[in-house]
């Protein structure tokens, strides 16, 4: 068997990262096609097989995550109000002076100034720290965001448009009934990390602080927003789109999430298993299949590759390309470690235009407060943003449910 080394592709070593993507992807399906033989000829496994299958799914899984990796970004260009912003707000954090930065937030009644309630990043840093969380938040990445300034978002929406019909040229026309509207309510949660520092890091000139927390709370942010917006209960919290009822697909109706079952409890069809793939697909209208993409954990992923069609042919593919998502029938797949595992009843696949049916509500601000006292020696930054979110079109998302009914 080959080993693939798992390296950061970058410059030249792109094209041959994806090489040896592809040739382990080859070797999968080599491996999985004996796996298989063996089944058909009604014979136990070979061990030897399965544990070459499961450490090229790994492999795979390392190659894909590693090469979505994104770089953290730099800000636009900072103007000189950005500029005394930002220098009034370094030597905030490196030497807790607030008399700049607090004369320059009440200079422009922002919010923000309050003590208790910490100050407000530059703009290029909260900039940073957003377009990070839309490359590495799985669900934030592909579903629709609104940026509002108060506490709350309000979405008027119609549950039945006006009566409508055809007339003749000279017929009466009868009074058309009024659209019933309703209104769904996004509110924003706090959302805090709280990277720590020494004080020698924060006198060193050399350490770019805005990019220090930015770096810090990143990933601390994006792991809890994926968390929320797949199952979040919606207290303190967005609520997740797994945590709206559910009903089978036929018996759909607003505002629950409708679900297609694979007919067999915790796994997919015994035959034809795709089959199950495919009525997922056409659950969902034309409309919003065309922005569709896959939600599942890589360990569901891992039972889709092993999958062939009537015709003999894998229905996962990998991106064209380094950094391209891996589709499925040809829809692009959208990997969440949040998504629940196949087992009894689980709804474990979604499938849908997430730009649609699920929205994030971010409100502009990111604050941090500055506390040199709770754990010395260190210095504490408790750093904040809002943050909401829930599903706005019932419609546009559907579930594999892998059960019976």
């Amino acid at each position: 068997m080959i080993e693939y080394e798992n390296k950061a592709a970058s410059g030249t070593d792109v094209a041959g990262a994806f090489d040896e993507f592809m040739e382990a992807f080859e070797e999968f399906k080599s491996t999985n096609d004996e796996r298989l033989e063996q089944v058909e000829k009604q014979v136990s496994t070979d061990v030897v097989t399965e544990e070459k299958l499961a450490r090229l799914n790994k492999a795979m899984d390392q190659m894909v995550a590693k090469s979505a990796r994104p770089p953290l970004a730099g800000g636009a260009p900072s103007t000189v109000a950005g500029n005394q912003h930002k220098s009034a707000f370094e030597t905030y954090i490196r030497k807790g002076d607030v008399g700049n930065l607090r004369a320059l937030e009440e200079k422009a009644l922002s919010v923000g100034s309050d003590p208790d309630g910490g100050y407000l990043v530059p703009s290029e840093t909260e900039n940073t720290v957003m377009r990070s969380l839309k490359d590495i938040s799985p669900i934030r990445a592909i579903a629709g965001i609104r940026q509002v300034s108060g506490t709350s978002f309000k979405k008027p929406f119609s549950i039945s448009g006006p009566g409508t019909g055809w007339v003749g040229e000279s017929a009466a026309r009868p009074e058309t009934t009024s659209p019933s509207i309703a209104e769904l309510n996004f509110p924003t949660m706090e959302l805090y990390a709280m990277p720590a520092a020494t004080s020698t890091m924060l006198d060193d000139a050399a350490v770019n602080v805005d990019e220090w927390i930015a770096e810090e709370v990143r990933i601390a942010f994006a792991q809890q927003e994926g968390t929320a917006f797949v199952s979040g209960d919606g207290i303190n919290k967005p609520k997740g789109f797994l945590s709206y009822a559910k009903v089978a697909n036929d018996s759909w109706t607003w505002g629950n999430l409708g679900y297609v079952a694979t007919g067999v409890d915790g796994d997919f069809a015994a035959t034809n298993p795709s089959d199950n793939l495919i009525d997922l697909i056409y659950s969902v209208k034309s409309g919003y299949r065309g922005n569709a993409h896959w939600v599942m954990n890589r360990s569901t992923q891992a039972s889709i590759r092993k999958i062939k069609d009537a015709d003999g042919n894998y229905i996962w593919q990998p991106g064209s390309k380094l950094g391209e998502a891996s589709t499925l029938m040809h829809f692009p797949i959208t990997e969440s470690e949040d998504m629940p595992g196949i087992a009894s009843d689980s709804c474990s696949i979604a499938f849908g235009d997430f730009g649609r049916g699920y929205l994030v509500v971010d409100r502009v601000g990111l604050r941090v407060l500055r506390d040199p006292y709770s754990s010395k020696p260190y210095v504490l930054f408790y750093t904040t943003k809002r943050v909401g979110g829930g599903v706005q079109d019932f419609d546009a998302i559907k579930l594999m449910k892998f059960g019976v009914s």
